[in-house]
């Protein structure tokens, strides 16, 4: 199993927490499709295996023309072989949907929606500075099940501050009446660099404190959980096994390609990273040249690697690969049981649902070193 990711890096306006790449300048997007394109050309052998997930996420995918979006998709096909039942996603958001739009995205084959909703808060979305209204939220989801979708993924953000947790529960009260088969839920972040990030150093944002944010988060797991979805990843949960394919490939170590500026592919071997620029990206595919890094993986990293992401899902991680349960601390783990924080089931190591809200402090805890 193998995936491609497609970073469409454009955005109508720049949500006031966002730090992934992504440019409001709309000038170069045909410069930078052709680009895209030509870096799926050349990039033809990277993945050795048939392809079973595709994904266009960003910046904001649903902002190009449907023409653009099937010129991509089949470019994909004529390069790599794509399973009959690939799942093929599109990240969009509420304000630049339509009946038509959904339509056309599901004629060209995409399968799978991940919205990204945020909150259904009139003024928290004035104060994030998402593109859409409170109505267009409602409405999308609306749409797609008219349509039908029957895959649908909805991003929410906790820990905002000024939001109540009576508002956070609203918030998720209102996406459960829509039932979708997918929710992936975010704590805000303050990263530098963002207006939330020159806020907060100016002294006029103040992050919520993690007790805080962790209580949102319970009262977000106790809500799923007493409807039927299942938590398997640490900020992902599903019914009905509809996991995000795509994003179970990343935490379970499959090969994937990514493709666009500042995207980031991985063959077991090495990782690669295209870097953060559109215009130095556009002129080097322009001369049949790649714009990225690569990193070849030593066997620590690799260990480390498959420890960060694993530990982050319901499957864990087996102490059969890499031949862990010799390399790893086990008193440590042996401490981590005793706490409940984990289990050892059938050789694989899970983290309890206490464990999980530690999981990137105890998966650093367990690295080795080189």
């Amino acid at each position: 199993m193998s995936g491609i990711y497609i970073h469409i890096p454009f955005c109508k306006q720049a949500c006031h927490y966002c730090d992934f790449h992504f440019s409001t300048n709309l000038q170069t997007v045909e410069a930078l499709i052709a680009s895209l394109k030509k870096e799926l050309a050349l990039r033809a052998n990277y993945l050795q295996e048939p392809v079973e997930t595709i994904y266009f996420g960003g910046g904001t995918p649903s902002i190009l023309s449907t023409k653009s979006i099937k010129e991509i998709l089949g470019t994909c096909a004529n390069h790599h072989v794509i399973a009959n039942d690939a799942e093929i996603t599109i990240e969009v958001n509420p304000d630049d949907i339509s009946i038509e739009k959904l339509k056309e995205f599901k004629e060209i084959g995409f399968n799978r929606l991940s919205i990204g909703i945020q909150s259904f808060d009139k003024k928290i979305l004035n104060y994030l500075n998402r593109a859409h209204s409170d109505s267009e939220a409602l409405d999308c989801l609306d749409i797609s099940r008219t349509i039908g979708f029957e895959a649908l993924s909805v991003d929410l953000i906790y820990g905002i501050p000024g939001r109540t947790h009576d508002q956070w529960k609203n918030d998720i009260k209102i996406l459960l009446s829509k039932n979708p088969e997918h929710i992936s839920a975010y704590c805000l972040t303050i990263e530098p660099g963002t207006a939330f990030g020159h806020w907060h150093k100016k002294g006029k944002l103040n992050p919520v404190d993690e007790e805080f944010a962790a209580m949102q988060f319970e009262i977000l797991l106790d809500e799923l959980t007493k409807v039927g979805y299942e938590q398997y990843e640490v900020s992902n949960f599903c019914r009905d096994n509809y996991y995000s394919k795509h994003n179970t490939a990343y935490w379970q170590q499959k090969p994937y390609l990514g493709i666009g500026p500042s995207a980031h592919s991985y063959n077991i071997l090495s990782r690669s990273y295209n870097l953060k620029n559109n215009i130095k990206y556009i002129h080097a595919l322009q001369n049949d040249e790649l714009f990225m890094e690569t990193e070849v993986l030593s066997e620590a990293d690799k260990i480390n690697d498959y420890l960060l992401t694993t530990l982050r899902t319901k499957w864990g991680c087996n102490l059969s690969q890499y031949n862990l349960s010799n390399k790893i601390d086990m008193d440590y783990v042996q401490k981590l049981i005793n706490h409940n924080n984990a289990k050892i089931v059938d050789d694989h190591l899970i983290l309890t649902k206490e464990g999980l809200l530690l999981a990137d402090k105890i998966s650093s805890d367990l690295f080795i070193l080189d």
